[in-house]
């Protein structure tokens, strides 16, 4: 059809709808389009912006076969209290047919510090599993083949010490680093903008980032060294294009670090991975996915000139959205992530963790998590979404969506650019307030019923109190102040003193990697607060400022 016909026709169709939309005005203003036409992608070029599947801009999808090859990794997000509960629970999961483990650590571990600090007190084991030393993490992974399983470990200021903790237990059950599979999220910068569980100042840190991107490439090579994480800017309150924009400016700065620091782009970029959120708005979120793998595709090759494939491939692991989890009626939760969970494979992610339906009011129980588990397999094997490569494409819509959010990604990293770079956009608070301008907007839609929340602003009942929540007791910090201080007195403490002595020198030397000393001091069972504070000595500690 020829442009100007479709064009009167759909003047007549919007004249005709008008008048009809005025007896639906809570339906009449949504910000996108009511009908979409080849109109909305005029310009649109499949070379240059779809392809196939496998190849550059990598729309379609990062892999030729994608889901008719294999499916996605099932890697449930677990971990609480101890190392031997989360070791249950990792076991119980793999026996369900989960095919990878994603381990959730406490907030002292995220954050550096013992579960016998002061500081600790009253969160050890609460929102994760409480890991202060190697003897813990040789508990964690007891009786499971570190060989034959990939694990992500959500953990970012300290990773460099908790894959130092990973690479010594495999070691201890013969398994040689180069065999390892697996990704640590390790990305501080949204820790900045939008999580808070930072220990250094953002200089060091990158430091220790690019120590891990080294060292793996040398002698970790199958091991995604950098997960660089958008799941926690969504949940913070940005939008999808936000989400990406701020995302990849992060990304950027990583691969800038890494060749700063004499690394070539080509030996790390095909190791780095990126970690989106599946929010409730189907489409919105499939047109994100694609719009991303576009835009770091030409980020890789356009302006770092990176020559491997593999390096402008953007892989990506997916979560469910947790601030979407309502503690209303939290059994219509089954069906947020059973959507949100058919977003993440129409927009073909790599692996995934759905949530729970009870984690807006506890840890999930393990009738919870395995119904969680049972959403994904029911999505690959009865759904029919993983039969079809990309299955969406060439919608009008999905199309002309994926363009606006490739567009509005580019002008945020273009104003990131302006500024210097994420790094000062995070130390001016840019990020931050974008953010926050974004969640705001949101909460008002929901206050003034602009935004239906199913049971929270609209549909309510009368609800009586959840029973069988799991609670993680106190006595777990106690346990763990226990195992501290027999692991204290049993260890070679002149081999500890020795190793973390071996570490401060090593880390007042801006130009000496790091990774070898700390796998070192872990082996001799210095815990996770002793390395960590080695480096507080030498590099300080963050604190948080917002000057616009």
């Amino acid at each position: 059809m020829a442009n100007e016909t479709l064009k009167a026709k759909m003047q007549a169709y919007t004249a005709k709808v008008e008048k009809s939309l005025e007896k639906f005005p809570e339906r009449k203003n949504l910000a996108h389009n009511r009908l979409y036409t080849p109109l909305d992608v005029e310009g649109f070029d499949y070379e240059r912006d779809l392809s196939f599947p496998g190849e550059f801009p990598f729309t379609r999808g990062v892999q030729p076969t994608m889901y008719r090859g294999r499916f996605w990794t099932m890697r449930q997000y677990a971990g609480f209290a101890t190392a031997e509960e989360s070791n249950k629970r990792y076991r119980y999961l793999l026996e369900q047919g989960q095919t990878g483990l994603s381990c959730a650590f406490d907030l002292p571990t995220q954050i550096g510090y013992d579960s016998d600090d002061p500081i600790s007190e009253g969160e050890v084991g609460k929102v994760g599993v409480a890991i202060d030393s190697l003897a813990d993490m040789e508990i964690l992974f007891d009786s499971i083949d570190l060989g034959k399983v990939s694990t992500s470990m959500t953990i970012n200021a300290p990773a460099a010490v908790l894959l130092a903790m990973y690479i010594a237990v495999a070691e201890k059950q013969g398994v040689a680093a180069d065999q390892l599979n697996g990704t640590i999220q390790n990305d501080i910068l949204k820790e900045y903008a939008a999580r808070g569980t930072y220990i250094f100042p953002p200089k060091p840190s990158m430091r220790l980032i690019t120590n891990i991107f080294e060292y793996c490439s040398k002698n970790v090579p199958n091991w995604n060294t950098i997960s660089i994480s958008g799941y926690h800017i969504r949940e913070a309150g940005s939008t999808a294009a936000q989400e990406i924009a701020f995302t990849i400016a992060d990304g950027i700065a990583y691969v800038d670090a890494a060749i700063k620091a004499g690394l070539n782009v080509d030996d790390f970029a095909g190791r780095l991975s990126f970690f989106w959120n599946a929010h409730n708005n189907v489409l919105e979120e499939v047109a994100k996915f694609r719009a991303s793998r576009r835009v770091w595709a030409k980020v890789m090759k356009e302006r770092f000139g990176a020559a491997k494939p593999k390096s402008w491939m953007l892989r990506v692991h997916t979560q469910t959205a947790g601030s979407m989890l309502t503690a209303q009626q939290p059994e219509n939760n089954i069906v947020r992530v059973a959507l949100q969970t058919a977003a993440a494979v129409l927009g073909g992610t790599q692996s995934l963790h759905t949530n729970s339906k009870d984690e807006a009011l506890a840890l999930p129980t393990e009738d919870s998590v395995r119904i969680a588990l049972r959403t994904q397999q029911i999505v690959a094997y009865e759904s029919g979404l993983a039969d079809v490569v990309d299955p969406l494409a060439g919608s009008y819509y999905i199309e002309a969506l994926t363009n606006k959010i490739e567009e509005e990604c580019w002008n945020y990293i273009k104003k990131i650019d302006e500024l210097g770079g994420a790094v000062v956009a995070i130390e001016k608070g840019y990020i931050q307030k974008e953010i926050q301008e974004s969640a705001y907007k949101w909460q008002m839609e929901v206050e003034q019923k602009q935004r239906i929340i199913v049971g929270v602003n609209q549909f309510q009942i009368k609800e009586k109190p959840v029973e069988g929540l799991m609670r993680v007791d106190a006595s777990v910090g106690e346990m763990q102040k226990k195992k501290l201080a027999d692991l204290r007195a049993k260890r070679d403490n002149a081999a500890v003193k020795e190793k973390l002595a071996a570490l401060e020198n090593a880390a007042k030397d801006e130009k000496t990697n790091l990774m070898p000393f700390i796998l070192d001091a872990v082996k001799v069972y210095a815990t996770l607060g002793e390395v960590c504070g080695v480096l507080r000595k030498v590099f300080g500690e963050y604190e948080a400022h917002v000057s616009l």
